[in-house]
């Protein structure tokens, strides 16, 4: 029979390894000894418990209208509350953070060089980071300006965004490699078929359920966005379904039988790419991007891969169909530049023409 843990105690094994560690809420975590039944263990974990407990800081109250106060009200507004599940879990994380370094700060201090000196260079070396801090800080900005009236104007005018690497979609050979790597009968596979040819994000896949694939047409709803999707089961989706055992309500379990959260999903997932063989640059929401990338390929249209994908607007699903029309008309390109090549010298000389033959002569 497994054993318990007591309260607050995380357990992770790494190749083969136990490693337990003690954490309150998002408090910091402490690291146990590996045998819960030891006295180390005991006594570690009692100095774990009264040391965070003392160490709780008191909850400081933001200053007024600073930045810490300007995220408080935003996460109060119908703005935020109107959000999409998904997206209020992005929203609050990152601007949790960016309370925490510059909650501080006044909003009416704001200017042009000190969001990009004080803010965002800090992230020069995190491109998606720094994209997204400007990204969310615009919103809160806009929050003050508009609803608040705390400023006049928009003191990030001018800012330029930047690039970040965007995720891309899997290769020929990057798939024929994770199929080579993980067969039909592996939870592996089973993830792998539904991102494929579901379209489903993590956010999506770590919880489908059973119920969800016994129905005629797969069917969910995009926790991100929260757009309804329907879409037919392909036949390998089916028989990758078909071969695994049912333990659990959720089709996806961890070891210990139980569901993944999102963030154990994707570390689970990388680890099979991993053992694969795939590139870092290969990640698992690239698995939606190959599918939008194949129903292009195979003449579906931008209306088409809109449904499929749960995606909010036409200009979204019309990349993909750009994309698959550029490779085509590539294609179409080349085999005109062969057929003009095979065509450009006669195959017949036109030296003998117009002279009579020798029978006529």
């Amino acid at each position: 029979m497994r054993r318990k843990l007591p309260p607050n105690v995380d357990k992770n094994i790494v190749k083969g390894r136990v490693y337990l560690s003690y954490r309150m809420g998002k408090g910091p975590r402490t690291k146990l000894p590996g045998d819960p039944d030891s006295d180390e263990f005991r006594l570690a974990y009692a100095a774990a418990v009264a040391g965070q407990a003392a160490a709780r800081p008191a909850i400081a109250k933001d200053a007024s209208r600073s930045i810490g106060a300007l995220v408080t009200s935003y996460l109060s507004s119908d703005a935020f509350a109107s959000l999409g599940d998904g997206s209020k879990s992005g929203y609050r994380s990152r601007l949790d953070q960016i309370r925490r370094d510059h909650g501080h700060r006044a909003v009416a201090g704001l200017t042009k060089d000190r969001i990009e000196e004080k803010i965002l260079k800090p992230l020069h070396n995190r491109p998606g980071a720094k994209i997204d801090t400007l990204k969310k800080l615009r919103i809160l900005i806009r929050h003050a300006k508009d609803d608040l009236k705390w400023l006049a104007v928009d003191p990030s005018d001018g800012i330029k965004r930047g690039r970040s690497k965007e995720i891309r979609a899997w290769t020929d050979a990057e798939i024929k490699a994770f199929e080579e790597r993980w067969t039909v009968g592996t939870k592996q596979r089973a993830a792998y078929e539904l991102m494929l040819n579901v379209g489903t994000a993590r956010i999506d896949t770590h919880l489908i359920t059973w119920v969800q694939a016994d129905a005629d047409d797969f069917e969910y709803t995009r926790r991100k966005t929260g757009v309804p999707v329907v879409v037919e089961k392909a036949k390998s989706l089916r028989e990758a379904l078909a071969a695994l055992p049912r333990r659990h309500f959720c089709i996806l379990t961890t070891e210990w039988g139980k569901p993944f959260t999102v963030d154990g999903f994707s570390g689970w997932m990388r680890g099979a790419m991993t053992e694969a063989g795939l590139p870092l640059d290969c990640r698992p929401h690239g698995l939606r991007k190959t599918f939008g990338r194949l129903l292009a390929d195979a003449g579906a249209t931008a209306h088409d891969i809109m449904a499929a994908l749960g995606h909010l607007t036409l200009a979204e699903a019309e990349r993909y169909t750009r994309e698959a029309d550029r490779r085509r008309g590539g294609r179409r390109a080349i085999l005109k530049l062969e057929d003009h090549k095979a065509n450009r010298f006669p195959q017949t000389s036109s030296v003998g023409l117009g002279k009579l033959s020798k029978t006529e002569g």
